[in-house]
């Protein structure tokens, strides 16, 4: 006889197998009592299965929408194809499904028998993911393990290559992992400059756990910091602007991307933007189509002015 715990298994993944089970055929199968079946029913009840029953000499059991989620028995190949889709949707950034289907990958993955981990490795290293003309590719694997770095807190020495090309090896402990609906990015706390840095995945080599715990000195925002980074490190002019609308408004108007955002109180939001040069900023300015004041540099006012200006004067 099995345990109770193994049988409410092997009666869950009875009643996954068919629309309907009579009482009878469930006791027959797991060479139990019915008195055992419909007690082992009622406890599936209260981990939160929906547990149906059909009245009448042909009634039995079925299984329904549950009052949670509870825990799914899945079989080789439906292991396979979930971790298959939550790749997929983790990596393709689907209806802003990305990092609920990352974490649910990586669940998924600690959890796999080694021989359908394999298979999955197979499938990775089989599929060629077509990126943008102007993007890099990131392995699956290396972004999982960064993932169960992340989510174990363990130090990690990590191969990088900078925008320039320049390779170096640094120890870093992992925080969060950010997707900004292109790629994906690794924020961490880098011990060699003892000091918090986001890595683009692309850019990462490899990826080696050391085996110690993090050490994280006060996170900052993740998303807020990765924002910076794209918005307004890689320009040599930056500007900061006042825009009358609320925060949300001032997100559309100007993409997180683009700008750093920072609320003025409920009706107006202060924004820093980079650009290449100073009238490049004055015309992206202008672009907003909204009355907005220049609080700094004055050479992005005064450029702002002379396009102002311009314009007036082609429309007279």
């Amino acid at each position: 006889m099995v345990n109770t715990s193994a049988r409410l298994l092997q009666l869950l993944s009875l009643l996954s197998t068919r629309q309907s089970w009579t009482c009878a055929d469930l006791a027959a199968q797991l060479e139990i009592t019915e008195r055992t079946v419909r007690r082992d029913i009622a406890r599936l009840r209260e981990l939160g299965y929906g547990i149906e029953s059909e009245m009448g000499p042909w009634g039995g059991y079925h299984l329904g929408p549950g009052t949670s989620i509870p825990p799914l028995i899945l079989d080789e190949e439906e292991a396979l194809a979930v971790a298959v889709g939550l790749r997929t949707a983790a990596f393709s950034g689907v209806s802003g499904s990305d990092q609920a289907a990352l974490s649910a990958l990586l669940k998924l993955r600690q959890v796999l028998p080694a021989r359908i981990a394999d298979r999955l490795g197979e499938l990775d290293a089989a599929f060629t993911h077509t990126a943008r003309p102007d993007d890099s590719q990131i392995s699956p694997a290396l972004l999982l393990d960064l993932a169960t770095a992340c989510r174990r807190g363990e130090r990690t020495q990590v191969t990088y290559r900078d925008g320039a090309g320049t390779t170096s090896t640094r120890r870093v402990d992992p925080h969060r992992l950010i997707y900004t609906g292109r790629r994906w990015y690794l924020l961490a706390y880098d011990l060699t400059r003892q000091d918090w840095r986001t890595f683009r995945t692309d850019r990462i080599i490899d990826a080696t756990a050391t085996g110690q715990a993090t050490a994280l000195p006060d996170p900052p925002d993740p998303a807020q910091m990765v924002s910076t980074g794209i918005a307004l490190r890689p320009y040599p002019v930056r500007v900061t602007i006042r825009l009358a609308v609320p925060a949300d408004e001032a997100r559309r108007l100007v993409p997180p991307t683009v700008g750093v955002h920072h609320p003025d109180g409920d009706d107006a939001t202060i924004i820093d933007i980079g650009g290449p040069d100073a009238d490049g900023l004055a015309r992206y300015l202008l672009s907003l189509g909204r009355p907005l004041q220049i609080l700094d540099p004055e050479e992005v006012r005064q450029a702002f002015l002379t396009r102002t200006q311009q314009l007036l004067n082609d429309n007279q």
